[in-house]
């Protein structure tokens, strides 16, 4: 039985497969994109998507959080300076996964991970939106604006016109 059991092991032993998913987040951190197999892929997502969020606020503890897991000085600068200011709105979701076909050697499914805002094809039609608030339903965000409304002046451009006149 596998109760419990949500990590691929990608039929290594833990050491090993730490520094391997530790090399791969510092070469996506480099790159913006690597290709890479469909299981490294999504155990890759898995690893790099918490160290992102956590570069989202740059203090001393997360850099040294985000350094026990990279343990690549370079790599960490870079998510830090670059990869954080460019993601800071987003709520998740720093990476995309897309699946390329089979290799030629072994047959192994291949897929290409990058992340998300780096890509200029995909974000090239879509214009930059502000940031969104989530409303409550308790708040009354709209009942200040509803007398600033009452107070503007009703009149038309054909009011406006037929005055004039």
């Amino acid at each position: 039985m596998r109760h419990g059991k949500k990590i691929n092991q990608l039929s290594r032993k833990t050491a090993h497969r730490h520094s391997m998913l530790a090399n791969m987040a510092s070469s996506l951190i480099e790159h913006k994109r690597i290709n890479t197999t469909v299981a490294k892929a999504k155990a890759l997502k898995q690893f790099v998507e918490p160290l992102v969020t956590k570069s989202k606020e740059d203090t001393t503890h997360n850099r040294r959080l985000v350094f026990a897991k990279l343990r690549q000085k370079d790599a960490v600068a870079e998510l830090f300076r670059t990869v954080a200011p460019k993601v800071g709105d987003r709520p998740g979701g720093y990476t995309r996964i897309i699946k390329l076909g089979n290799r030629l050697g072994d047959n192994a499914d291949m897929a290409m991970i990058e992340l998300v805002d780096f890509n200029e094809l995909y974000n090239a039609g879509k214009a930059t939106k502000k940031k969104s608030t989530r409303r409550s339903r308790r708040g009354s965000g709209s009942s200040a604006a509803a007398p600033a409304a009452k107070a503007a002046p009703a009149k038309t451009e054909k009011e406006a016109k037929k005055e004039e006149e």
